[in-house]
């Protein structure tokens, strides 16, 4: 009698352990916020130093663009700039040479005018120092226009400096945040592009679940709220996690091809994403179930 009770205390337990319909209150599957990686400049990929599988810290560089053409023009406009800052230096000696002229004829006026009073000068000697000065100012004034011009073109080569530098930092590539590599899509040596995916990305710390749930859950679904998930351990029995639901969609979609019957696809469903830790045993695309 002893062992027929045994057996049935095995029974119920079994029958509770593999009872995945009557504990599971939405299915689906679990998948990662990935990163995709891509190019910013376009040239050969002279170092790239990625494999699927392997993980990376963040901030590690993976890639390099070869950035020879990029150096070249940046010597051909440093260059460029020297010589109109040569210009500007000399422009700047002319203002100066000027400005002197200009006092000394403003000290000649001072005398000429004392002497005029006295009558030791003549009007004009005082009418042609006026125009000696009035001369030297409007050559002051062109001087400075050419110093304004020559300005704004020293600028322009500045500002395209660096830009072709902010190009060549460009062509060094580093990995965005820790994660192992899901896929790459280059190799070292190939001729990339701007935009290009290079690789992709993902922190695999802490899956995501989402699964589909209908109008009639969302009352038991809050943000924030410790849900209790499964996962197949074997073929009868499940294994249980602890999951926090991270976000629930504002509208409706038809449930997705992956969840059970025809009939169930049918239906006016919400998908519900469950952030749960992964101790190594969740992987991508694996299906799951959550208990609200």
């Amino acid at each position: 009698m002893k062992t027929n009770y045994l057996f049935l205390f095995i029974a119920l337990l079994l029958t509770a352990c593999s009872g995945k319909d009557d504990r599971s209150d939405a299915y689906g599957n679990f998948e990662v916020d990935d990163v995709m990686v891509s190019a910013e400049s376009t040239g050969k990929l002279l170092l790239f130093n990625v494999e699927e599988g392997k993980k990376m810290s963040a901030n590690e560089l993976v890639a390099v663009v070869d950035t020879t053409d990029l150096v070249l023009k940046r010597n051909q406009l440093v260059a460029q700039q020297k010589a109109v800052s040569s210009k500007i230096e000399n422009i700047r000696s002319q203002i100066d040479v000027q400005k002197q002229q200009l006092a000394n004829l403003k000290t000649d006026k001072d005398r000429i005018e004392r002497l005029l009073k006295d009558g030791a000068a003549t009007q004009k000697q005082l009418d042609d120092i006026n125009g000696q000065i009035d001369l030297v100012n409007r050559q002051i004034g062109s001087t400075n226009t050419q110093y304004t011009t020559v300005q704004s073109e020293l600028e322009v080569y500045t500002a395209q400096i660096a830009q072709v530098n902010e190009s060549i930092r460009k062509c060094s590539i580093y990995n965005p945040s820790e994660g192992i590599v899901l896929e790459k899509f280059a190799e070292p040596g190939e001729i990339t592009s701007f935009g290009k995916p290079l690789y992709k990305i993902a922190n695999m710390d802490e899956m995501i679940l989402r699964v589909y749930v209908s109008g009639d859950q969302l009352s038991q679904i809050k943000l924030s709220q410790e849900v209790e998930v499964f996962i197949d351990q074997d073929k009868i029995t499940n294994r249980k996690l602890t999951g926090t639901v991270s976000w629930v969609s504002e509208t409706a979609e038809f449930t997705p091809k992956i969840i059970q019957t025809k009939e169930e696809r049918v239906n006016m469903v919400y998908a519900v994403k469950i952030r749960v830790k992964n101790d190594g045993s969740l992987k991508i695309g694996m299906p799951g179930e959550v208990n609200f």
